[in-house]
């Protein structure tokens, strides 16, 4: 996941920078710095990919990056 993709998904769940970080278990900061492009932690945006997976996006990396909502 790119911080391009993350910007995707969270506007395609309708959901603020808040409750991402609490799904994905991490400070609403950290959305924010991703989201800004700078380097997390490998496990760290894992966590964060995880949790827009669980909320029903799939992540596309065709001809660029891209999401799909699957629910």
């Amino acid at each position: 996941m790119v911080p391009v993709q993350s910007k995707m998904a969270r506007a395609g769940l309708g959901l603020q920078v808040v409750q991402v970080a609490k799904l994905a278990k991490v400070a609403h900061t950290t959305i924010l710095r991703f989201e800004r492009g700078e380097e997390l932690k490998p496990r760290t945006v894992e966590a964060i990919q995880r949790a827009y997976e669980a909320a029903g996006i799939e992540f596309l990396n065709g001809d660029g990056p891209g999401v799909r909502l699957t629910r």
